[in-house]
């Protein structure tokens, strides 16, 4: 099975896409990378293509969330495909891993990477609960550090347009398992996720508002009642 297509999604982070390219194309285990920019006004896509001129950048006019991915996912054209954003970047094999995985697995729709996060490699807590778990399948996930199979994921719809950014990865899980698709956790496909200081205002409201969402929308109406 080829490689997976790297999709890295970016919105007016110029400076933090940039920085973190180099590491992103040093292993990137010779898969191709897309750039995808959610309608950046701070002149992204121009200091991408100035400085990578080889990188392939599609330009949404308008921001569309974490389904930016989606439009990413479309243009990839591989069978699968990974997901990084402008902060995070690919451990060396992890993509190769990931390839070998799904093709051991015909029926897996979306593959969840171990996400270490800053220069301490700090497990990411929604890995940790993943791994105290220790199910066969996965019900949540970081949208930086998966792996998905293009028709599966295009099956269900990719990532929720109107969830913008924050808690959008639960409904797409819930989605691929309705459909018949598998989930699965993988701590030996591993990335690395460098989030920059400082709080991001209005996340937390966001990922409430989503999980509730999801939850209206995709569980019974008493595991939704309950939330």
């Amino acid at each position: 099975m080829e490689l997976p297509a790297l999709v890295i999604c970016t919105r007016d982070r110029r400076a933090t896409l940039l920085a973190t390219l180099p590491r992103v194309l040093e292993h990137a285990d010779r898969a191709p990378v897309l750039v995808v920019d959610d309608g950046s006004v701070d002149g992204t896509p121009a200091a991408v293509a100035a400085q990578f001129p080889a990188l392939a950048v599609l330009s949404l006019t308008r921001s569309r969330g974490g389904a930016a991915r989606n439009v990413g996912v479309w243009a990839a054209g591989t069978e699968l495909v990974a997901f990084s954003d402008d902060d995070s970047w690919w451990a060396p094999g992890a993509l190769e891993r990931a390839a070998e995985v799904f093709a051991q697995r015909p029926r897996l729709g979306l593959l969840a990477a171990r996400v270490l996060v800053g220069p301490a490699r700090q497990l990411d807590p929604v890995c940790a609960a993943i791994e105290r778990a220790s199910g066969l399948t996965v019900m949540g996930f970081l949208a930086c550090g998966a792996v998905v199979r293009r028709d599966a994921f295009l099956e269900v719809g990719g990532f929720e347009r109107r969830y913008g950014i924050g808690g959008e990865e639960q409904r797409l899980v819930l989605d691929l398992l309705t459909a018949g698709h598998e989930t699965a956790y993988d701590p030996l496909v591993v990335a690395h996720h460098h989030p920059p200081p400082g709080a991001r205002p209005g996340r937390e409201a966001t990922m409430l508002r989503n999980d509730l969402w999801t939850a209206w929308t995709r569980r019974p109406w008493r595991a939704a009642l309950s939330e």
